[in-house]
């Protein structure tokens, strides 16, 4: 828990220096998730930095169903849940309209669930809103997978470098690889990786063979 606790508070505050930054203008900004702007991609990442403060409010399940990797099923990526996760984020950025609300509105999201998980006891079970059953610290993991991965997006859509931090780069390639090292043969460092394992950039034919080779997979986000 305090790995990925840590890694949750490092990159939420380095996400909340970034939106503190912006322009009015950036929030209207195409981003590499359409048809999301600026906007309404910080209004997703914000519904999921502060979910987790609700799930510890709410009755705990009598045991755990799935892990950090299981959580990132292909139910989770139906059309029908990919175009009601669409609409609500879109929804959601309606209102706060300007840069400061925006801000604050993701400040309080993540400070109210580093507060929860820190008031909650070892081994605290929660359920998703999917039905999954499953630790507090696992979700926490994927807590930090969405706010670094859709930090890099953000990094592209403001043109600026990505400033994923140390804390969560670690948290969120050893969730990606099943806590298994890339085969040396890619050379791949920490942000090429994530790009790569998340389809965010393509695999040339080097290294679908080097992957091939080894036999190496990865976790899948669904299809």
């Amino acid at each position: 828990m305090e790995t990925a606790r840590t890694a949750f508070r490092d990159e939420c505050a380095r996400l909340d220096g970034v939106l503190r930054s912006l322009s009015p203008a950036d929030l209207d900004r195409a981003t590499p998730c359409p048809p999301w702007a600026v906007r309404d991609l910080v209004a997703h990442v914000r519904a999921g930095a502060g979910r987790l403060a609700d799930m510890l409010a709410a009755p705990a399940p009598s045991r755990a169903e799935v892990d950090a990797a299981g959580y990132f099923g292909a139910a989770k990526f139906t059309p029908e849940v990919d175009a009601a996760r669409i609409d609500s984020a879109r929804r959601e950025a309606r209102e706060p309209a300007d840069v400061a609300a925006t801000a604050a509105g993701f400040t309080a999201a993540w400070r109210a669930t580093d507060a929860a998980v820190g008031a909650a006891p070892a081994g605290r079970l929660v359920r998703t809103r999917h039905g999954d059953a499953m630790t507090a610290a696992e979700f926490l993991r994927t807590r930090v997978v969405e706010v670094g991965v859709h930090g890099l997006d953000l990094a592209v859509a403001l043109d600026r470098e990505a400033w994923l931090t140390p804390t969560a780069a670690q948290v969120i390639t050893g969730l990606l690889t099943c806590g298994r090292p890339a085969p040396a043969g890619l050379g791949w460092d920490p942000l090429t990786l994530i790009g790569k394992t998340t389809g965010r950039t393509p695999l040339s034919d080097a290294e679908r063979a080097v992957i091939g080779a080894a036999g190496f997979r990865w976790l899948s986000f669904g299809g």
